[in-house]
């Protein structure tokens, strides 16, 4: 989408959601990139929060980017701006006089913000909820860029999300390390991984790591047939399994594990590794055991396949706002970087095919999906 509104004089960076490797090398590319073409660089903390409540940073809540702010941080995990999941400006946590706590809509405020400090654009770096806001925000009229971040590799139109490969590449050398000990007790390792309601983690990690059975959300398991599973490879004269688990599998006759619940953030999901190990126990006669990788897999640095991606998805980003586009994502199509309409990203989920090379490479294996 073209804008052709005034020249860009000064922009602003976002990182909404969880943090996921290779934040700080979007933020480096689009600094650097921004800085080449004269413009000024803002980054506003914590997702929106710097614009919506200034009063609780000492910089006012936006922190002015220069060369020697992200120098060195190319490789480092987290990001530098802050983020969080519970401040979406269209669902903002709000407590009445009552005391009663309830959602409200701040995208008049935030907007007024943006002018207020003379923000001619937005590059807006997050996962579905962020860019759903990207999008609600540029349809308001401000000029935004979004760029697909995610560990869970669950948004359309782009081919991977920066943050999966480093994510996948963790949980696979987790799986690796857990065959030894599983062997040497003779018992089932149940490795809980994360994803949400998508099972690209757990398929990757769980076929390169050359796991026994695979939960994933797609597929609704029946706990029967992974017990099965697991007892045939007993008479194959194998003692031992691995069961990868994604956080949202769930069985034929059931729901999704939820933790908790909060106003103004996604659901927490959780305990779907522990809920499968106890039934494989019951089942099975094994000893099991639950490993639960959480935010782990959302640390440290970015993978070189990672770091390069959110350099080229940074440096696309201040590339379309030159071109003059907004209310676009970056989007990656091997060998290229393109521009696809934000409103065909928000509210919609990339799940995995369940005709794609990797799962018909996991069934010719003999990978157990409990279906």
């Amino acid at each position: 989408m073209a804008n052709n509104g005034k020249a860009i004089k000064k922009i602003a960076i976002s990182t909404g959601g969880g943090d996921a490797p290779g934040l700080n090398a979007v933020i480096r590319a689009v600094v650097i990139a921004a800085r080449n073409r004269g413009w000024e660089v803002r980054g506003i903390r914590d997702g929106y929060n710097g614009l919506l409540n200034p009063g609780d940073y000492p910089d006012g809540g936006l922190m002015h980017l220069h060369r020697h702010n992200v120098r060195g941080i190319t490789h480092l995990g987290g990001t530098i701006l802050g983020t969080t999941n519970k401040g979406n400006p269209l669902k903002y946590p709000t407590q009445a006089r009552n005391g009663k706590w309830y959602e409200k809509d701040r995208t008049r405020e935030l907007l007024a913000a943006f002018r207020k400090h003379k923000i001619d654009a937005l590059v807006a770096i997050g996962g579905d909820g962020s860019l759903a806001i990207a999008n609600a925000l540029s349809e308001k009229g401000l000029r935004v860029i979004g760029v697909p971040k995610t560990i869970d590799n669950d948004l359309e139109k782009t081919v991977v999300t920066f943050g999966f490969d480093s994510a996948v590449s963790f949980a696979t050398e987790c799986v690796d390390r857990l065959h030894s000990t599983a062997e040497a007790h003779r018992r089932v390792m149940v490795v809980e991984v994360m994803g949400r309601y998508a099972g690209w983690i757990a398929m990757n990690a769980g076929v390169s790591g050359t796991a026994d059975a695979i939960l994933m959300p797609e597929i609704p398991y029946d706990i029967k047939k992974v017990a099965s599973a697991i007892k045939a490879l007993q008479r194959q004269n194998k003692h031992f399994a691995i069961v990868v688990v994604a956080e949202g599998a769930r069985p034929v006759d059931g729901k999704v594990s939820v933790e908790f619940r909060e106003l103004g953030r996604a659901d927490k999901l959780g305990g779907a590794g522990e809920r499968v190990a106890k039934q494989l126990q019951a089942l099975t006669g094994k000893e099991c055991r639950t490993v639960v990788l959480g935010h782990l897999q959302r640390g440290g640095g970015p993978t070189t396949f990672d770091r390069l991606l959110s350099l080229r998805f940074g440096a696309a980003a201040v590339r379309a706002l030159d071109e003059g586009r907004s209310g676009i994502m970056v989007a990656l199509d091997p060998p290229k970087v393109l521009y696809v309409p934000l409103r065909e990203i928000s509210g919609r989920m990339k799940t995995v095919p369940l005709d794609c090379d990797t799962m018909l490479t996991a069934r010719a294996m003999g990978i157990s999906f409990g279906d």
